[in-house]
């Protein structure tokens, strides 16, 4: 019955770390142009690392923080950076999540407007509203959303991989260009660095909030395996794409040239993916925010939904061009802790 469960847990780790890792930028494809598929070839190179890098940092990162007892990332910080560094870095990690949280809440109004024809004001305002639900029920309502969306995307992602292929339209040779540059080289791990520094936010309560260290072992070899593969289904879909460029939501129209009776299905699923992630910055802010102001969990989420109000005048892929490549390298000094800090027995 203890082996059950320790899987049904990790499960549910890996749902919540792939959901969490799966925003705005992933499931709409943007992410993975701006690290990956720009780069043609040497992207593909850099998925595997970047999956390696997971399936390793999520592991050390939530067994550390289980073991030394963190609640919040704040803690973690303070255990990796020492005392004197740690209050910056948390505040730099937190204004991080929240420009993150930003450009995902700013993903939803982008797909009412590029692909429902809603104004993006009434994508924003709907996030926000669901979102401020689903907190009121805290770690029951993460898991929940989590555990429902993260399997669509997968069976989705897998079935317009294969229309594509069928199609002969995969992997073509015109696609093979390859650019090793610098930043192609350093892709794999300031994106690696970049997610997991955002997904500390859950992945911190819910390490300390898990069963055992087994299931969080387990969970992140899960997560970090289902993300690669992901990854690369996606990058080769990309690839293969020509038109991609011009769209803040190229993976909605690969699907809708590619597979048209489940276009609105795939709208739907990375409408969910952004939407956990939103779920996802906003618990975490939450959880740190209780921790600096004497304010209940409730009190705090309704704060957090007024504050991002503010975001409906940005832009989606303006955002997340500009944002998540410098959080990116601003993350790198995480991964490389990660590594140098020993676990505590």
């Amino acid at each position: 019955m203890g082996k059950r469960h320790d899987w049904s847990e990790a499960w549910q780790i890996a749902a919540v770390y792939v959901g969490t890792v799966i925003g705005a930028g992933f499931a709409t494809g943007r992410e993975i142009m701006e690290f990956f598929t720009r780069y043609g070839t040497a992207g593909t190179v850099g998925i595997i690392i970047s999956g390696c890098l997971f399936i390793w940092g999520g592991a050390r990162l939530m067994v550390m923080a289980r073991r030394i007892g963190a609640a919040s990332y704040d803690e973690l910080n303070r255990y990796l950076f020492g005392r004197m560094l740690s209050p910056f870095v948390t505040l730099v990690m937190t204004a991080m999540i929240a420009g993150v949280t930003a450009v995902m809440i700013a993903g939803a109004g982008a797909v009412f407007e590029e692909q429902i024809g809603w104004p993006r004001q009434a994508g924003v305002t709907l996030t926000l509203g669901l979102a401020l639900l689903v907190m009121l029920f805290d770690r029951k309502g993460l898991f929940g959303v989590n555990v429902f969306v993260v399997p669509m995307m997968m069976i989705l992602s897998v079935a317009v991989w294969i229309k594509m292929m069928m199609a002969g339209d995969l992997c073509r040779p015109d696609i093979a260009a390859s650019d090793y540059s610098l930043k192609a080289m350093l892709s794999p791990f300031s994106y690696a660095a970049f997610n997991l520094a955002m997904a500390q936010a859950v992945l911190v309560p819910v390490a300390r909030e898990a069963a055992s260290e087994r299931a969080v072992r387990r969970g992140a070899m899960l997560g970090g395996g289902i993300l690669t593969g992901l990854l690369l289904l996606n990058h080769i879909v990309l690839l293969s794409f020509p038109q991609k460029d011009g769209y803040d939501i190229p993976m909605a129209e690969v699907v809708r040239a590619f597979f048209a009776m489940l276009y609105w299905l795939y709208v739907v699923v990375i409408y969910g993916e952004i939407f956990t992630s939103v779920i996802g910055g906003l618990f975490g802010l939450a959880r740190q925010a209780r921790i600096w102001v004497p304010i209940s969990g409730k009190g705090i989420g309704v704060l957090l939904v007024l504050v991002f109000v503010a975001v409906s005048p940005f832009r989606y892929g303006e955002l997340l061009s500009f944002l998540y490549p410098l959080f990116g390298y601003m993350s790198l000094m995480l991964l490389w802790l990660l590594w140098r800090r020993k676990l505590p027995r």
